[in-house]
């Protein structure tokens, strides 16, 4: 076992010897997805539900078309979030900004006219665009380089986001499927108050990170007027790194592509062809977009205490994506015979889907808190907000993918969907272990 030595001055006033920020971000970040998980819990089903029953009617093809533009484009957004942090708002006022944004869209989307759910869709896309990659990066400010707490503290950071994500369904998803749609849409609105009341409590716990922003941003400016053949103010091993996040970009959108047909296809699937009950007590299909979120509150702490007690026998980050590959391969593998047995008329048990999805969260937690750490740590100082925002294209991407992949469930084989996604992620992986000795030379000695 090692002793990791934290840099001379290091903040460890916050929970388990991290940075007090962290707690603010926490709650913000908590609060933000328990508005958007709680909204996409049901926003599919709301879709597809009979006009009669107050949805829109809409086909399974159509509906997947819409849910995979709106959460791409909630996730696409994010590169422009980064370039108006970058050079105009600055992380903190783009979190604030984007933040009263979602919640305007929410409240829009409460009511109920066609035109108001297209713009409080576009609304919490653009809010969510904004904040997103900004809180993110505003987790990475407060370490310093080569501080060996910051994955640990990016896990932590990810139970927020979790918290949020489980609580969100429950809350939101039981109103709208069991009261009103549009009581569900305002529920995810009040949530993302309550996060921005939070945030702004907590701000003065945020200023060591913002001014360690705004030195590094003073810092490369200077090294960019004096330095001599570095293109567009570059190094070499600064392009090398930006390289090597264009590769875990490319790598993650594979796996979210498959993660995120959660709120999809898996859950039309559940909604079809799952009993729904569980001990004899029924629940709203939407109830299960809570189980992942449970389980990386579960997992999460122990992801954070082994990455730091396994010290230099740590796996190096590229290797921790395609070990979330590999486990998202895995789930998709397990629901071939449940979609099997659904495609021969039977209702399956929803336990299917509850371990499958229990294993695809070993596999975000190999990949999603360590892609955001990463990012924070190979990024030019100057655009960490726009790389920030090109890494969350891979959840735009993603989120893409598995709505169209939604459309395809009833149009072929449900065992034989499920199987494909599972055999190009399993392939990803296979390809992403060759090439961990290369990109671990492009991040040039970042771990």
């Amino acid at each position: 076992m090692t002793t990791d030595v934290l840099p001379s001055g290091a903040d460890t006033g916050g929970w388990a010897g991290h940075p007090r920020g962290l707690s603010t971000l926490f709650f913000t970040e908590m609060w933000e997805r328990f508005s958007y998980y709680g909204m996409r819990a049901f926003l599919i089903l709301y879709l597809v539900a009979p006009v009669a029953a107050g949805g829109l009617g809409f086909d399974a093809a159509a509906a997947a078309s819409v849910y995979g533009t709106y959460t791409g484009s909630a996730w696409g957004a994010g590169i422009l979030g980064g370039l108006v942090a970058d050079r105009l708002l600055g992380q903190f006022n783009a979190v604030l900004v984007g933040g009263s944004i979602i919640a305007l869209g929410h409240f829009t989307l409460a009511f109920e006219a066609l035109p108001a759910f297209y713009t409080g869709l576009a609304l919490v896309a653009l809010g969510t665009g904004l904040l997103k990659p900004n809180v993110s990066t505003l987790v990475g400010s407060l370490y310093e380089q080569g501080d060996r707490r910051r994955d640990a503290g990016f896990s932590i950071f990810y139970m927020g986001i979790n918290s949020g994500g489980l609580f969100g369904p429950i809350v939101a998803g039981y109103l709208a499927q069991r009261v009103d749609w549009h009581a569900g849409f305002a529920c995810a609105g009040i949530g993302m108050a309550c996060g921005l009341v939070q945030y702004w409590v907590g701000r003065r716990r945020l200023q060591p990170g913002l001014d360690r922003l705004a030195r590094g941003r003073a810092d490369r400016k200077k090294m960019a007027a004096t330095s001599v053949g570095a293109s567009a103010g570059f190094t070499g091993a600064e392009w090398s790194r930006i390289l090597a996040i264009v590769i875990f970009f490319v790598f993650a959108s594979l796996f979210w592509g498959a993660y995120e047909q959660a709120g999809s296809t898996l859950n039309l699937f559940a909604d079809r062809y799952s009993t729904l009950t569980i001990l004899g007590y029924t629940f709203p299909s939407s109830w299960l977009q809570s189980v992942q979120p449970v389980c990386v509150v579960l997992f999460a702490p122990l992801f954070a205490w082994l990455w730091r007690r396994l010290g230099r026998h740590e796996p190096s980050s590229p290797a921790k994506f395609a070990y979330g590959l590999l486990f998202v391969s895995l789930a998709f593998l397990l629901l071939v015979p449940a979609g099997a047995f659904a495609q021969a008329g039977s209702k399956v048990s929803p336990w299917w889907l509850i371990v499958a999805y229990a294993i695809t969260e070993v596999g975000e937690l190999c990949l999603s808190p360590v892609g955001l750490s990463v990012v924070t740590k190979l990024s030019p100082v100057r655009i960490v907000g726009l790389m920030m925002g090109v890494f969350f294209l891979s959840n735009a991407a993603g989120n893409k993918i598995a709505g169209w992949a939604a459309g395809f469930l009833g149009a072929m084989p449900i065992a034989t969907l499920f199987g494909t996604v599972a055999a190009i992620t399993l392939t990803a992986s296979v390809v992403l272990f060759l090439l961990v000795p290369w990109i671990k030379k492009l991040m040039g000695g970042v771990a």
